[in-house]
């Protein structure tokens, strides 16, 4: 998508010195990706201590134990 951006010169110039990238367009992805994750991540993490997980997984790694014990009972009896 083409956009026109006012952006200040020392504002580009420094985003390009941390990045190391000589197109404009490529840092400015990389600073928006980077910008979107850290929002994403900030969003998780003000859910700390708001959601109860029942974790079952020890349960489930003892049936998948199980099961493969069987099937590999089934393959050995053929």
């Amino acid at each position: 998508m083409r956009t026109t951006l006012n952006i200040p010169d020392n504002l580009m110039a420094d985003l390009l010195a941390k990045t190391r990238l000589k197109s404009k367009t490529k840092a400015i992805c990389i600073a928006l990706e980077d910008y979107l994750y850290r929002k994403k991540v900030e969003g998780l993490l003000s859910l700390k201590g708001k959601i109860k997980i029942n974790s079952n997984r020890d349960e489930l790694d003892r049936l998948e134990t199980e099961e493969s014990k069987r099937n590999d009972k089934l393959w050995r009896d053929r």
